[in-house]
């Protein structure tokens, strides 16, 4: 880990990241809805809320290096600043939406449709997870430490990007777990924004990282196999 901050720092760091999170989801959700009767919230917030306190767990315990390289949020290329830019107003879009949705009546989905949706986007989080257990440079931000190795075992042995196929089922069905039909539409936007991310973040990859011209002769896609 970096000799710069204490484990006892970055688990405060940690904690306070996610109570932040979680409160401003809260609010994003509730708040348009106009009602704490909003049991599509609740239940994406129990799940995510679950799944991150088991992902924290384990990085702390196993690859507390990691942990602190997720701490790292403001991208350095402002290519890739302009790219978080965006992506961000879709994510608020797609979490905001819902709440209106609940209040005005917009979506009339079936409940047993938003907990599939809340089952996919459980499935996007478990292969983050599996990236995070396969490598250990998977920063938040794009960027090449010193020392770092080609990952191709694990996920990386299907496509070059896992971790945004997880991101991607994560976040784009997440407005289906949210109940809302309208806000699926913001959400499948993550997808173009991926790649133009991908796009920008192989550059850098292909020039700084070695190894990975080779990787990317032996792993053809980048983020959908037998697509692209």
């Amino acid at each position: 880990m970096n000799n710069t901050i204490s484990t006892s720092q970055l688990i405060i760091m940690v904690i306070a990241r996610v109570a932040g999170f979680f409160v401003l989801l809260a609010l994003m959700f509730f708040i348009p809805a106009g009602t704490w009767k909003f049991w599509q919230a609740w239940m994406w917030l129990v799940t995510m809320f679950s799944l991150m306190l088991l992902t924290l767990a384990y990085l702390l315990k196993n690859d507390p290096a990691l942990l602190e390289r997720r701490m790292r949020m403001r991208e350095r290329q402002s290519q890739q600043q302009k790219i978080v830019a965006v992506s961000g107003i879709f994510l608020v879009l797609s979490f905001i939406v819902p709440g209106l949705d609940q209040r005005y009546g917009w979506s009339q989905m079936p409940a047993w449709l938003a907990v599939i949706g809340n089952v996919i986007v459980v499935a996007g989080y478990l292969m983050v997870m599996w990236v995070f257990k396969t490598n250990t440079y998977t920063s938040r931000i794009v960027e090449v430490e010193a020392g770092q190795k080609v990952i191709s075992t694990g996920p990386y042995a299907i496509v070059r990007h896992p971790m945004y196929v997880g991101a991607f089922f994560t976040y784009a069905f997440s407005p289906l777990a949210l109940g809302s039909y309208w806000a699926f539409l913001p959400g499948l936007m993550i997808l173009p924004v991926l790649i133009f991310r991908i796009f920008d973040e192989e550059k850098l990859l292909l020039r700084d990282l070695d190894g990975y011209r080779e990787y990317t002769q032996k792993v053809k896609y980048r983020l959908m196999p037998g697509i692209w």
